[in-house]
């Protein structure tokens, strides 16, 4: 017959305690715990039976969808003026060759007069001395140093003209505008980034993982992508990784992997967060527990193994790779042995354990 303390805990799972919630009993069934008599605390939590499975060795991590180099144009100012107008914004599609910021004309009309000016004069300074010369009255030198000062009008006015041209911002290629720093009205300097264009077509997944798992990928290996941070989210498709970065990044300490998808369930956008996948090894028969029978102590991990007699014995166990459902054992359980999942947490050495569910769950 079931004792009066086991009827009190099941009776306490029944009316919905928390798993991990405790009923002690003392001497003659009563309630009281170590104070009443010492006896064993009673545990309501899931058991499962350990199983041997194929299992998959996975390595998990988070990514961005980023452009890929060489389908990514950066559109500076080519000199000093003021933003006249914007025609664009940022996330915006562009076509190629379309206007999307223009500077200030005045200063490079300016310029480009200037230059032009100084060429015409140049080439009248050349041909003079070239008379002077078949004249005898000018020595050759002079014609030397005056053919020098049209070469460099001449270029001059190729870079004034080459400067008013750039000062009209223009699409390189078809995209999406990624970046956009241009204010109407503000001052840039020469050099200064105003807008960046991408081709959102051609886009990559750049994986952060570190050197020891860097070292651990190949490339060619398949790679299964959901959307988000966790492998819950939504089905992305399948990628492959191509490269594999040969240096650490001296802020994060993380390598960079980059990862390629030609074809996925929808469109990335530049600058999502990706998780990815990759398939490192398969054992055909390997111990797997699910991983709420996990228990951290220390360095490593423990589990609750339960007995014949529903009393849980806490063991250490090895922990192999894992995957979000389950965690390969590769020394400290075998197959066939119990051990508590959902409840672990409050479960103590040599605790009673009485199922929260009637049949036990395999892994």
């Amino acid at each position: 017959m079931r004792t009066l303390c086991a009827r009190r805990a099941a009776l306490t799972v029944m009316l919905g305690v928390l798993p991990g919630a405790v009923v002690a009993c003392g001497k003659g069934g009563e309630a009281g715990g170590e104070e009443a008599g010492g006896a064993a605390p009673v545990v309501g939590a899931r058991i499962a039976t350990v199983t041997t499975q194929p299992f998959t060795e996975t390595l998990g991590a988070i990514g961005n969808v980023s452009p890929r180099v060489g389908h990514v144009a950066s559109l500076s100012a080519p000199g000093a003026a003021r933003v006249a107008r914007v025609l664009v914004t940022g996330g915006q599609q562009v076509r190629s060759g379309e206007t999307l910021v223009e500077l200030d004309q005045a200063t490079f009309r300016a310029n480009t007069e200037s230059a032009e000016a100084a060429l015409s004069a140049a080439e009248k300074a050349y041909e003079r001395n070239q008379r002077l010369v078949q004249e005898g009255i000018a020595a050759r030198k002079d014609v030397d140093q005056a053919a020098a000062d049209l070469a460099k009008a001449r270029a001059d006015v190729v870079a004034a003209r080459r400067q008013q041209q750039l000062s009209v911002l223009h699409a390189p290629i078809a995209g999406v505008v990624t970046r956009m720093t241009a204010q109407l009205g503000a001052a840039v300097d020469v050099g200064q980034p105003l807008v960046e264009i991408a081709d959102p077509r051609a886009v990559d997944i750049l994986l952060n993982v570190t050197a020891t798992d860097a070292g651990r990928l190949q490339p060619g290996m398949k790679v299964n992508l959901n959307a988000g941070q966790s492998a819950g989210g939504e089905p992305l498709g399948i990628g492959s990784i191509v490269d594999i970065g040969g240096t650490v990044d001296s802020a994060t300490r993380t390598v960079n992997v980059r990862v390629q998808a030609p074809t996925t369930r929808r469109p990335l956008r530049i600058g999502e967060t990706v998780f990815a996948q990759v398939a490192l090894s398969t054992h055909a028969n390997a111990v797997v527990v699910p991983n709420e029978a996990l228990v951290p102590e220390g360095d490593g991990f423990k589990v609750f193994v339960v007995d014949a007699a529903g009393v849980a014995h806490a063991r250490p166990v090895a922990v192999g790779g894992r995957t979000d459902k389950v965690a390969e054992i590769t020394n400290g359980l075998s197959a066939g042995e119990r051990v508590v999942t959902y409840g672990a947490y409050g479960v103590e050495d040599s605790a009673r354990v009485v199922p929260l569910d009637a049949a036990s769950k395999k892994p």
